[in-house]
């Protein structure tokens, strides 16, 4: 899972960088509801779409034939999910379940 879970971090942030540059711009793309915050929602929403990129058969599930490279475990949607939601609540530093732009452009906490 790690050596997997990594590459689509990778793609997914290189991707996430290829189209914004600002983080002005992160909180209008990922914010859909326009209230001025990201819910895990949003997030979730906004980062899965490298995730739904390679997910070529649309079965949930990315097999290795559709990882970068090749190779690696099976990466379930809800495994990428619970990633995300991870790596939100780390952002998530005054833990009032939102990213605003401040959290958005540190980097996550460990």
């Amino acid at each position: 899972m790690r050596c997997a879970c990594g590459v689509l971090g990778i793609v997914l942030s290189a991707a996430a960088v290829a189209q914004v540059t600002r983080t002005s711009e992160y909180l209008e793309r990922m914010d859909s509801d326009g209230d001025g915050r990201v819910s895990l929602a949003e997030y979730q929403a906004w980062m899965s779409y490298a995730f739904d990129g390679m997910d070529r058969n649309g079965d949930g599930v990315l097999t290795s034939d559709e990882l970068p490279g090749g190779k690696g475990r099976p990466i379930t949607r809800a495994e990428h999910l619970a990633k995300l939601a991870a790596t939100f609540n780390r952002q998530d530093t005054n833990r009032d379940g939102y990213l605003d732009a401040r959290e958005l452009s540190a980097p996550p906490q460990r």
